[in-house]
Parts: structure tokens; sequence; C-alpha cells
């Protein structure tokens, strides 16, 4: 099916899910029975099923209905069937994305997604106002304050999660086999450390990635330079949690380690390569032995740093398969003032395959040696865990969940342990990291 044949079916499904809500159930098996005689792609057709659906609402609704109302949930509805990134904004919404006032305000500082419609936290980085609150990597939202995440676009949730500096936002947080919980986060500016380097039995440099904003690179090409005069022979790149940047600072942190071919790449409508990043021999810093380590909360632009790598065949990655994002959004505004964030691309490895896809296995960027961790929540997960908290919570003779088992504290870092001897050494020293 065609991009604008997909549209006018979510158009169409977005008007009868308005109308079914507000009580013309009779009337969307017969519209159901028209769409099916109607060809999918065929616009004229579509919309006047639509208008169909309109002058019934008008009409026939048992109060006034109030249509603007009706339009914004059917814009909202159209955006919601596309994909976690893509939203409708409201015209106030509209200039303030313009006016980028949005992005000045504080925070929690956490990477987020949607999974199964609810909130999902890719990583709350050390550091961070959600990690020092208790917020963590795999961590469910429900509730932003008193509002249902399942009822807003991601965009809305930013926009709840954003605030004036040291004022205060309540998380409900689900969690595998734990009751559900309310966090108060204390908002505020937040920057990622930058990377953190050391040398491990002599010869083995390590490199903690936090992020991959602009700048980054030049500090990972600065950390390479010091661990290199200290005798290190191999590096292994540590990018787990590391989430959001900028696709131009995930190539430049690949291309220190691959010195010439395709880094990266963007693809557009149907697939087609709209975009490709080759390395520049000249600004390659390191030419040893590389592993990279990646976990779920790996995303984004260190996803460009962990493709290249595996693809390019320069080392291994270890690890858990990636979240899976980076896309391109751009707003077209609407004569009403209001607009839509779409999403117009996504990142893609050297060979053409984007992070982000439809289902969980196509997701991401899938480990050459795949090392779990034991306390690593799956993103696969978290429908599954919803409907048992809410069984749970609306029977009240149900066998009741039972307390979590308290694990022990995880003091060896399995992940980096199999880099390391991917890289020939045994280390009797591969702590956790967090």
């Amino acid at each position: 099916m065609s991009f604008r044949g997909k549209i006018w079916v979510l158009v169409l499904s977005g008007a009868i899910a308005i109308y079914a809500v507000i009580g013309g159930l009779p009337l969307v098996g017969s519209l159901l029975t028209t769409q099916a005689q109607q060809p999918v792609n065929d616009p004229g057709a579509q919309l006047r099923i639509v208008e169909s659906v309109l002058q019934h609402i008008q009409n026939d609704y048992v109060d006034e209905p109030n249509m603007e109302k009706v339009r914004v949930g059917a814009l909202r509805g159209l955006a919601s069937g596309l994909d976690p990134y893509s939203s409708y904004l409201t015209p106030e919404q509209v200039k303030e994305y313009q006016a980028g006032t949005f992005a000045s305000k504080a925070g929690i500082g956490a990477e987020l997604s949607q999974v199964a419609g609810f909130v999902y936290i890719i990583s709350a980085p050390t550091g961070s106002p959600a990690e020092k609150a208790g917020i963590k990597s795999g961590d469910v939202v429900e509730y932003i304050d008193s509002k249902a995440t399942r009822d807003i676009s991601l965009y809305d949730a930013r926009q709840l999660l954003s605030g004036d500096a040291g004022s205060v936002v309540g998380l409900r947080v689900l969690r595998s086999g734990e009751k559900p919980q309310t966090i108060k986060v204390t908002r505020g500016s937040f920057k990622a450390p930058t990377a953190e380097s050391r040398i491990e039995s002599g010869k083995i440099g390590i490199i903690k990635v936090n992020s991959l904003d602009t700048g980054e690179a030049a500090d990972i090409r600065s950390q390479l330079g010091s661990l290199t005069k200290q005798g290190a022979q191999k590096i292994i790149l540590d990018l787990r949690g590391a989430a959001g940047g900028t696709l131009e600072e995930g190539a430049a942190v690949a291309n220190l380690c691959i010195k010439d071919g395709d880094l990266a790449k963007v693809v557009g409508r149907e697939g087609k390569v709209t975009r490709t990043i080759t390395a520049d021999p000249a600004k390659a810093a390191f030419a040893g032995e590389m592993a990279v380590l990646t976990s779920v909360g790996t995303a984004g632009a260190a996803e460009v740093v962990a493709a290249a790598v595996a693809e390019r065949k320069r080392g291994e990655v270890i690890g858990e398969r990636t979240f899976g994002s980076g896309t391109d959004q751009q707003l077209f505004t609407m004569s009403s003032g209001g607009g839509y964030l779409l999403t117009v691309a996504k990142w893609a490895s050297p060979g053409g395959t984007p992070f982000f896809g439809d289902d969980r296995n196509s997701m991401g960027v899938k480990p050459s040696i795949e090392v779990k961790r034991p306390d690593t929540p799956e993103p696969l997960d978290v429908e599954d865990m919803v409907d048992k908290q809410k069984t749970d919570g609306q029977n009240p003779q149900a066998t009741p969940t039972p307390a979590p088992k308290v694990k022990p504290a995880v003091t060896e870092d399995i992940q980096l342990k199999k880099a390391l001897e991917v890289l020939g050494v045994k280390s009797q020293s591969a702590k956790s990291v967090g």
C-alpha cells in the first residue's frame, strides 16, 4: 500500500474511532462496509466517508457537538497511528516549537520513547534529575502527575515533564515484579558528563561514552590519544546507556576508528537513501583492535557507531540489542495554526538498514555476541507487565503478585568481561558500572 493510501486509512480510522466513542456504533458498521467497497488509495472515496461521519456527528449526536474538539481529537489520532515521534501540535505548541522555548526549559534529563502506548525510559543518565530521583532505564511511566501517558503523544509527555528549574513532577512508574510507585523528580538543567576512560590489564583502553551531543567526538579523540600514550593497544567503546545525540556526531565517532567507506545513511520514503556519510581518512585516530558494548539503553547516535563497527567488520559488538531510534522530523503547519511534526527520514547503518523498525526484531543494532545482563528489562515485556498489574489490581481475589526477590548486587560486569576475553585478556576486575 502506498504511503498516501495509508494516510487515508488513518484519516478514516480516526474519524470512525471518534464517532464510535460518542455513540455512533450502528453507523460504524455501515461505514466499515462502505470502506470495504472503496479503493483504499482513492483519496476522494475516503474523504466522502469521512464527510459522512462528520455529517452524522453534526446532525444525529444527542448533544450539540464541539466540532473543534472533534477535529483536534481526530488530528491527534492520525499522528498516533504513525510512530512515537510524529505528533499533532496545537497552534500554541507550534509557536513554542518554532521559537525554541520548549527546548530551553528544565526537564528530567531522561531519553524517552513510547512502548505499547506508554512513555518508556530509554536511558536515565548518571547525574540527571531522573537518575537522582530513582528513575531507571526500562521504566514504564503510566502517569505524569495526573495525566495518563496512554492518552497523550510523546511530544505532549515531554512538554509535561518540562518546566521551571526546581519544580517537581510526579511519575507513576511500572516495573516488572514490583508494585507501581510514584517517583517525585525535581526538574533541572542537565548535560551528560563527557566520556571517561581508563586502562584495563595494562593494554586495553576503555572509553565510557555518556552521550553523543555536538562536541563529544573531539573529546573521545582526545581520550583515544591519551590512552594510546599510556600504552593501550586495543580499545573498548562502552556505549551502554548512551542515547540521543546527533547523526553527525555518531558518524564522527565512528570515523575515529574507521578510515574509509560509508559510515551511515539516511533513508527517506520508500526506502530511498537520501544521504550517505562517508569516512574522512584524515580524521581516523585508532587502527588497533576494538570492541563495542551495547545495551537496550543504547539509542540514536550511539547506534550509528555500533552499526558502523559491526557492518564494516571493525570489531565485535557485545551486549544487548539496542533500543532502535534515530529519526528526523519536519514540522508542517496548517491554515488553522496547528501543525504536524512528521517523521520524514530514518537513520540507517552503512548498508542502509534503519535503526527504527516495525517491531522489536527489526529495531536497533543486533550484537554480534549477545550477552544479557540479568537485571535488564526488555521493551517486549511492557504490555504483558502492564496487563499483569491491571489484572492483579482489578481482581482482589486474584493471587497477589509475589514480592520481588531481592537480587544480590551485580558486582561483575559480564558484558565488559566478555569484551576483554574477545580482545584476549582475562580480567578478574570487571566491575559493574551500573
